[in-house]
């Protein structure tokens, strides 16, 4: 998950001349400007085919029915038929400009497309069919950004915003004079943190049919809910009917929340700076119980038999370099207790299944956690060659998509694990 900070070059210059009171200089930067597009074109550029068409780069996933789902951020979802993992087909693909997270429940495939929810009818996944979409939910919504230049906060959110949708950023040059000593000069941080979108068996209710996601979602389920993650906000989403209702107004969560894991009666959240944990016993009323925090890092979390397992990687432009697994008792939601730190490579994407715990790092690297009281993790193999990302581990089928390709593994002989197959991506080959 790429993170960019947005006041720290700035930041760093000020601090060096803040010792002289009464200094005056231009200072020419570059900027990223946001695009803009009509919002009538943007929504007008959903199309279903049952063309497949190449993947170009690593995304979310999510599995259902024998059915693997990639995002590929910002362009639209892959449909992989995977009822045989050992031959995968890529059999469609749905473009849906700005998409970046994905759940599914009773064939509706429920879909971000930036600041709009958009769903699909998969009853035949060979033939997705669109069936709606709900207009500005999710208005803080923002495109991906691949430099380290701080965004225009004012053009995005401000009162020189232009009308449209933001679909992407232009970089340009600005020149500012700044005087230390008044504070004058325009300063373009919007004093925020935005991100990209950086394995959870979501709970289900009523004989529902519930989809499984990757560890790096900001989508998860929860009787006949859908808990959506969008930077400080969280929205609920009724799904008892025949289309999504919004439930409750937006819940203030702060912390820039970056992923979400459905488990028991509980959300688990991943954020920069820790994993926050809120009740949902109450399904419309979200309540904090606790939060485990960290140094800044990425930290997707999964949960299982009351121990919640996070992963912390570096690389996100703030200047630490630790890369971690740590193990949180969760048994008791209001005080979890951290139990022990792993040091890693680059961990980012897990997933737990039949005692084994699955992990993106070097590699994939698998555990076995039947004891955790008395070691907490045995290592049972470590298989190199990619960057893995994120997996999904169901039925003794190990997913994993990484930088090239999607992997599949057969773990039904703990001792023997097994290739399955890759598909490796158009521009990795």
């Amino acid at each position: 998950m790429r993170r960019t900070i947005y006041l720290l070059p700035l930041m760093l210059m000020y601090l060096l001349s803040a010792c002289e009171n009464n200094f005056s200089e231009t200072v020419t930067y570059p900027i990223n400007e946001p695009v803009f597009m009509d919002a009538d074109e943007f929504r007008a550029k959903v199309k279903v085919t049952n063309q497949a068409r190449d993947i170009k780069k690593q995304g979310k996933i999510s599995f259902y029915e024998g059915f693997l789902f990639i995002s590929e951020p910002n362009e639209g979802i892959h449909i992989i038929d995977n009822r045989n993992p050992s031959n995968p087909e890529n059999i469609g693909f749905i473009e849906l400009t700005g998409n970046a997270d994905i759940a599914i429940r009773d064939n509706l495939l429920y879909a971000d497309s930036y600041i709009d929810l958009v769903w699909f009818d998969i009853t035949n996944p060979h033939s997705p069919q669109f069936a709606g979409r709900i207009d500005s939910i999710f208005p803080d919504a923002l495109p991906p950004v691949y430099n380290d230049y701080v965004i225009d906060y004012n053009m995005c959110f401000g009162e020189n915003r232009q009308s449209g949708i933001i679909v992407g950023w232009k970089v340009a040059e600005r020149t500012e004079n700044i005087n230390h000593f008044t504070g004058g000069g325009f300063w373009p941080w919007g004093g925020d943190v935005f991100y990209d979108s950086a394995t959870s068996a979501t709970n289900g209710g009523g004989g529902s049919k519930n989809g499984i996601n990757g560890s790096m979602s900001r989508f998860a389920l929860y009787d006949n809910k859908l808990y959506t993650v969008i930077r400080d906000y969280m929205s609920i989403f009724d799904l008892s009917g025949t289309t999504p209702v919004k439930a409750v107004e937006n819940i203030y969560i702060g912390w820039s929340v970056e992923t979400l894991f459905s488990y028991q009666d509980n959300m688990f959240m991943g954020t920069p700076t820790g994993m926050l944990i809120y009740s949902v016993a109450d399904p419309l009323k979200p309540e904090y119980m606790s939060s485990v925090t960290h140094i800044f890092g990425c930290d997707p979390v999964v949960v299982h038999n009351d121990m919640a397992y996070v992963t912390v990687h570096s690389g996100n432009l703030c200047g630490q370099n630790v890369n971690e697994l740590f193990i949180v008792d969760v048994s008791d939601v209001r005080e979890p207790k951290k139990l022990v730190t792993y040091n890693m490579t680059k961990p980012k994407g897990l997933g737990i299944d039949k005692e084994m715990l699955f992990l993106c790092d070097d590699g994939l690297k698998i555990f076995s956690i039947t004891t955790p009281e008395k070691s907490y993790l045995q290592s049972i193999k470590h298989i190199k060659g990619m960057e893995g990302y994120d997996l999904i581990a169901w039925n003794n089928v190990l997913m994993m998509i990484a930088e090239d390709g999607l992997y599949q593994y057969d773990y039904s002989d703990i001792n023997d694990i097994k290739a399955l197959s890759v598909i490796k991506f158009a521009n990795n080959e």
